[in-house]
């Protein structure tokens, strides 16, 4: 049962250090999906050349991106699973020229793997971004705790090619609510300070389940942590609207403004621009005190 006490639940950490950089969450920011992949399910292939990554990252930037966030494995339901060693010649050149090219971006690293995490933060990354919540790598809160970085900590069932095959539940949200409350207190056992949840939209969920989850997402603010929000052309979008993703961006803004009124403090997008704009559209429906 999750206890939602009036007092607790708008209370949560309002920075981020990110590698010496901080990141003010009063307001809510914009994270900018970068993929390196040949198969991801929106822009798989898109960006597979430093040139066209660094390209790719000037314009989220000057559309108002407040961070990158670069994945080198795909995980759309069903990928093909690649081993380390790909995935680090397709992420640590990227991190490194983006780095070169625009030095005082906060860039965060989307890997379930340790040593890829602590490659991609010597090089410049600020931020680690795991779907798995350390199941698929034992060795990634301990890393977390060395590296002292932000950690986003996702809830998925299974792994990306498994995670669809069972998405029954007893009771979601209480799952979800445990499965943070369990992490969490390992993460806080190693002094892991920064630490945002992500309730894993599209991971392991039905339809129906990511509904009930964005319904009830300010349950979530009783960790007293950052909210992801994760929705950006996503099936649960297409879906309903009987549409693909090229076509799912107007549902993506309904649902993140959603996301933002039910507490959410990051938004990771592929369309930063659109993204921004809702941001400025929720802080007018914010009442702010004369």
């Amino acid at each position: 049962m999750v206890v939602e006490g009036k007092d607790r639940l708008f209370c949560k950490k309002a920075t981020l250090n990110c590698a010496g950089q901080l990141i003010d969450l009063s307001t809510p920011k914009v994270m900018g999906i970068l993929n390196v992949t040949p198969d991801s399910f929106h822009d798989g292939g898109k960006y597979n050349s430093e040139q066209k990554q660094v390209k790719r990252v000037g314009q989220m930037l000057a559309e108002g991106a407040d961070m990158i966030d670069i994945g080198g494995y795909s995980s759309r339901p069903g990928a093909e699973h690649v081993d380390a060693s790909e995935e680090l010649s397709r992420v640590i050149p990227c991190v490194t020229a983006i780095k070169r090219e625009y030095p005082n971006t906060v860039l965060s690293i989307d890997t379930f793997r340790a040593e890829i995490a602590r490659a991609a933060v010597a090089e410049g990354a600020g931020v680690v971004n795991d779907i798995s919540g350390g199941d698929m790598d034992g060795e990634m809160f301990g890393t977390i705790a060395d590296l002292k970085v932000p950690y986003i900590l996702m809830h998925m069932r299974g792994t990306p090619q498994t995670m669809q095959e069972d998405t029954k539940y007893n009771n979601l949200l209480d799952e979800v609510i445990e499965y943070f409350r369990e992490r969490l207190s390992k993460l806080q056992e190693l002094r892991v300070n920064d630490v945002i949840v992500d309730p894993g939209f599209g991971f392991g969920k039905s339809i129906d389940g990511n509904y009930q989850l964005l319904h009830r997402l300010k349950a979530l603010a009783i960790f007293e942590r950052p909210i992801l929000a994760g929705l950006s052309r996503k099936s649960m979008v297409a879906k309903i609207l009987g549409s693909d993703t090229r076509m799912s961006l107007k549902g993506t803004q309904a649902l993140n403004l959603i996301a933002l009124a039910e507490g959410a403090s990051i938004l990771r997008v592929h369309d930063v621009r659109e993204g921004k704009e809702i941001v400025d559209l929720h802080e007018r429906l914010t009442p702010t005190v004369n």
